[in-house]
């Protein structure tokens, strides 16, 4: 790999008249994200312009938004599109929820330090203000980054939560979101996979099933998506990746976002739940619902 090579052959695809989409697409995809930054240096520093200026006035659409989310680095891409979601047209529910519920601890820790250098104001002032009631709850409770990533499961414990689960929802009228909320934003995987075990035993059915009858909305969305990633974070992509596409018109911002993010995280394993869930590949998916050099992208993003 040399920054330079790869700074020069963008340079020359970007030049004169026309540009050779296929020339970036291929250097860009072929880099990891960190010697993608090191072209962007090398590039800025030997030709004396930005790079991603540069892409930005050569390209359009959605395969700019996938060519730029390329560039940016891995924790300011999450900022970006969180402040997107908070501060575009109406506020991108699904989004947040995404992110927020996806992330380890290290990671939301590097966006709330990031989003506030990058806009002055704090990640969890801005949820406030742009979400409301339980829904914001357990964002503002995401968005601390302090779940416990322990792998302890304290038996006694996780008897007591399945129980404080169940008598919070199913046994009662009407739901005490904050057991809920309490339980599922704090505790360990490991010991939330065991709680989830209890609780099927005492409630008769999947805490999944629960929180669907007795939530809805985003709140119902934020805490199934907790449940997702807890339980199997590749299946869970791969279910926004197809409800993105599934049906009339695309959901490019939910599409182009979980592919450029998750490329180097864990992909293979997002395509073998597709596969698995829905009996049909991702790439064949992402082939028959998009175009162009949207298509193309996403398709070497992809793999397989």
């Amino acid at each position: 790999f040399s920054a330079e090579q790869e700074a020069q052959a963008l340079r020359k695809a970007m030049k004169g008249f026309g540009t050779d989409e296929d020339a970036i697409i291929e250097i860009l995809t072929k880099l990891n994200v960190s010697q993608r930054q090191q072209v962007l240096i090398t590039y800025k520093s030997t030709i004396g312009r930005d790079l991603i200026d540069d892409l930005k006035s050569e390209l359009s659409g959605n395969f700019e938004r996938v060519i730029v989310g390329l560039m940016t680095p891995t924790t300011m891409y999450d900022v970006h599109e969180l402040r997107r979601a908070l501060k575009g047209a109406g506020t991108d529910e699904g989004c947040l929820i995404e992110i927020l519920a996806s992330r380890t601890n290290a990671e939301i820790r590097h966006i709330n330090e990031n989003y506030k250098l990058e806009y002055g104001s704090t990640l969890e002032d801005d949820i406030v203000s742009d979400t409301s009631s339980m829904f914001r709850r357990v964002l503002v409770s995401l968005a601390t980054g302090n779940r416990d990533e322990g792998t302890f499961v304290d038996e006694a414990l996780a008897q007591q939560d399945a129980q404080c689960l169940y008598e919070a929802g199913e046994k009662k009228w009407g739901t005490d979101e904050v057991q809920f909320m309490s339980i599922l934003c704090t505790r360990n995987r490991c010991h939330l996979l065991r709680v989830f075990d209890v609780y099927r035993v005492i409630a008769n059915k999947d805490i999944t099933d629960s929180i669907k009858s007795e939530m809805s909305g985003d709140l119902e969305d934020a805490l199934l998506a907790v449940v997702k990633c807890l339980r199997n974070k590749p299946a869970y992509f791969a279910e926004r990746l197809y409800r993105s596409m599934k049906g009339l018109g695309t959901d490019d911002s939910t599409l182009i976002r979980v592919m450029v993010s998750r490329s180097e995280i864990d992909m293979l394993y997002i395509r073998r739940e597709f596969l698995a869930m829905y009996g049909k590949s991702l790439h064949s998916f992402i082939k028959g619902d998009c175009s162009g050099d949207y298509r193309k992208v996403l398709l070497r993003l992809c793999g397989g």
